[in-house]
């Protein structure tokens, strides 16, 4: 079953993307390096609780 998550930028609290994922295969949280708006730059992306 795959859930809808949302990241969250770690330096401002920015939620600029959404993804999917299984959380039955991998419950731990996501972090990806993606580009923040806002930063106006290159930031990891955390799921959102």
């Amino acid at each position: 079953m795959r859930d809808n998550i949302i990241f969250k930028c770690t330096e401002c609290g920015e939620e600029n993307y959404l993804g999917t994922k299984n959380k039955r295969k991998h419950p731990e949280r996501m972090d990806v390096k993606k580009y923040c708006p806002r930063c106006n730059k290159m930031t990891t992306h955390r799921e959102k609780k």
